[in-house]
Parts: C-alpha cells; sequence; structure tokens
C-alpha cells in the first residue's frame, strides 16, 4: 500500500520544515457577496455584470451564484476580468449557466480540477503577480430581456 503526500504535507513533515504559503494552509477566508439588480437592458448577449474585485495574490475555492428569471433562454458565463474592465477569460469558471438558479458552486463548472490552489494572476495567466485586483464576472452568453436579481457568494483566501 503507497502513500502519496501532498506539497503541503511534505513541506509539512520535511526537516527542517519548508513553510507553504498560507494561502494554501492556513490562509484567512474572505467573502465578497451580494445581490445586483440586473436590469432588463443589462442581460442581453455580452452584457457583463462585475461581481467583485478579488485581490490577485487570494486563491479562490468557491464561487456560488444564483439569478431570478432573466427571460429568454439566458445563460452567462462566470469568468475573470482585468480591474481595467479588460476581459481575460470571460468563461473560466463557468460556461453557459442557466438563470432562474438556486445558489450553486460554479467555480469548477469549467475550470480544470489543477486549478485548485492557483492564485488569481496564475488563473488569468500572468507571468508574476502584478499586484491589485481581478475582477470576477458574469457575462451573458444568450440574451435574456426581463429585469431580476442575481446574487453571489465568493469564497476566496489570502495569506
Amino acid at each position: 500500500m503507497g502513500t502519496a503526500n501532498s506539497d503541503l504535507v511534505s513541506n509539512f513533515e520535511a526537516t527542517p520544515q519548508v513553510q507553504n504559503n498560507s494561502a494554501l494552509l492556513h490562509g484567512s477566508m474572505r467573502v465578497a457577496q451580494g445581490t445586483i439588480v440586473v436590469a432588463a437592458g443589462d442581460s442581453d448577449d455580452n452584457d457583463i455584470v462585475m461581481l467583485a474585485p478579488i485581490p490577485s495574490n487570494a486563491t479562490v475555492p468557491q464561487i456560488w451564484i444564483g439569478t431570478d428569471t432573466f427571460g429568454g433562454s439566458c445563460t452567462f458565463n462566470v469568468g475573470i476580468y482585468q480591474s481595467s474592465g479588460t476581459v481575460v477569460d470571460e468563461d473560466y469558471f463557468a460556461s453557459a449557466v442557466a438563470d432562474a438558479a438556486a445558489m450553486a458552486d460554479v467555480r469548477f463548472e469549467a475550470a480544470n480540477i489543477n486549478t485548485a490552489g492557483k492564485t488569481m494572476w496564475e488563473m488569468a495567466g500572468a507571468s508574476a503577480d502584478p499586484g491589485g485586483y481581478y475582477y470576477i464576472a458574469a457575462t451573458m452568453a444568450a440574451a435574456g430581456g426581463t429585469e431580476g436579481d442575481m446574487s453571489f457568494n465568493i469564497h476566496y483566501v489570502v495569506n
């Protein structure tokens, strides 16, 4: 019977002990949450709802989103934008999420499971931490047309 250790365990057991990044072990969990009223004209294809600024050095273990019915055949993507509003990857976390759904964790709907523990800057494809913030946003992927609420609860960890 074999035993495989994660880097966290290997670093802990090393002599001398190797310090782990606290965003990966014993970091501080933070929450960005709220509800946005999405106007009837803001649920059309390619409309963007910026949810929250997340520090570039944060890891994101969960992204919960729920919505009212936006009408039509509305779906949305969940992705990463620069704080300037420039898209990095509009469906990094989730793609074509149906509206009218209860709060659900969409963090790994489209993102590969090997992105667990990656920082925002790594997920954004930067070669080094630029500092500052990235936005997590919902981008409409199919037209809605009806006003409704979009609620979110994003968990992120910083060291």
